[in-house]
């Protein structure tokens, strides 16, 4: 679990939305933009991971950039971001458990093969009865 609410730089822009006249004159939109290759918080196989799983949010200079304008506050869209990103990092660092292959019992085969024949045997019964003349 990483918490990496030091290592977050803000950046402030007027945004659209709930807020009324003081959307017109308050930044309140917050892009927050964490270097991940100049972190402290992760490790190296870490941060390898977080930049392959976060690909689509690396912006091209290597940080990573979430953005928030839901709040009508700088300091509430501040609080939004820092926990998008949290949640972001901690849910790529977890790995998923291996699949393990099980085998299939034998009883589910022999089921499978005794439904295959009365289907076949249902389609059998549906053809025309061809009758041999001597």
């Amino acid at each position: 679990m990483i918490d990496i609410t030091y290592e977050i730089k803000f950046k402030t822009a007027r945004s659209g939305g709930k807020g009324g006249q003081n959307v017109n004159k308050v930044e309140t939109m917050v892009e927050g933009y964490w270097n991940i290759d100049a972190s402290t918080l992760a490790t190296g196989e870490q941060k390898a991971l977080l930049k392959e799983k976060l690909s689509n949010k690396i912006n091209a200079d290597g940080l990573l950039l979430v953005k928030s304008q839901t709040e009508r506050s700088q300091l509430g869209n501040k609080d939004v971001v820092v926990k998008k990103m949290n949640s972001l990092i901690n849910k790529a660092l977890i790995k998923p458990k291996a699949r393990k292959a099980t085998k299939i019992p034998k009883a589910v085969k022999e089921k499978r093969i005794d439904n295959k024949k009365k289907t076949g045997l249902t389609k059998d019964l549906r053809k025309k009865v061809k009758v041999d003349k001597f």
